[in-house]
């Protein structure tokens, strides 16, 4: 079952939907998309599939200024915009009656960063990044990019972030990151495992780019990331 949810943040309404298993009171998943995508992202909708399958709920939302959500992107769009986003996601979905009280998150490069910015300030049962950066200084930033109109109307301290420090208050973390990744270097990930506590994981993602454009590649992160998060949000009944 699908559910359209609208939510405010920071008096920006913002547009989510709700994937629901069958299962009552289910644990949930929230999806924080990366900086130039929106909820409908393949990736997200793919991982709310699975994750219903396997009997969890999954949270896909647009961040204000992207898809449905209020708000024009070059004047709206910041870091600390995408945490605060985030938490009213978070805070959205531990009040909705059909969902129960174990929440994950999964965010997808700068949504991975807004992911691991936001967790400690929540009681966030489990997590998992894909090409999270930990910096915007350890972002390779390209010519596309600068090119794209969304950017150029940006001002230079919109995106600046540096998340290093919160990350040792971090645990039940899985990276996932393509050594191939030119956008997002690799060393990101090697940061964050260095950084955050355990129980923690590394999946290297041999060959992989930074969206995942290999189909085997987005396969076996699919599958790994919903192995993580049910063996972290879903209670097992004692023998």
């Amino acid at each position: 079952m699908e559910q359209r949810i609208i939510f405010i943040s920071q008096g920006f309404q913002l547009i989510g939907v709700l994937h629901l298993p069958e299962a009552e009171n289910p644990p949930v998943v929230i999806g924080s998309h990366g900086l130039f995508s929106t909820k409908d992202s393949p990736k997200q909708i793919a991982l709310a599939k699975r994750l219903n399958a396997a009997g969890i709920a999954y949270f896909r939302f647009d961040h204000r200024g992207c898809g449905e959500s209020h708000g024009e992107f070059v004047k709206v769009t910041s870091f600390a915009a995408r945490k605060a986003d985030l938490s009213a996601a978070i805070t959205a979905m531990a009040a909705h009656p059909k969902t129960g009280d174990a929440i994950g998150l999964f965010g997808s490069s700068m949504g991975g960063a807004a992911c691991l910015g936001v967790a400690g300030d929540h009681n966030i049962k489990a997590l998992v990044v894909l090409a999270a950066p930990v910096s915007f200084a350890m972002i390779r930033v390209t010519d596309a990019s600068l090119a794209d109109s969304r950017v150029a109307g940006m001002t230079a301290g919109q995106m600046e972030f540096d998340i290093s420090e919160s990350l040792s208050l971090l645990s039940n973390v899985l990276i996932f990151h393509g050594d191939a990744d030119t956008v997002v270097p690799y060393e990101n990930a090697r940061q964050i495992l260095q950084r955050v506590k355990e129980p923690k994981e590394l999946f290297t993602l041999t060959g992989a780019d930074h969206p995942l454009s290999d189909p085997a590649h987005q396969e076996k992160f699919i599958d790994l990331a919903v192995k993580w998060f049910v063996s972290k949000l879903i209670q097992k009944i004692p023998e």
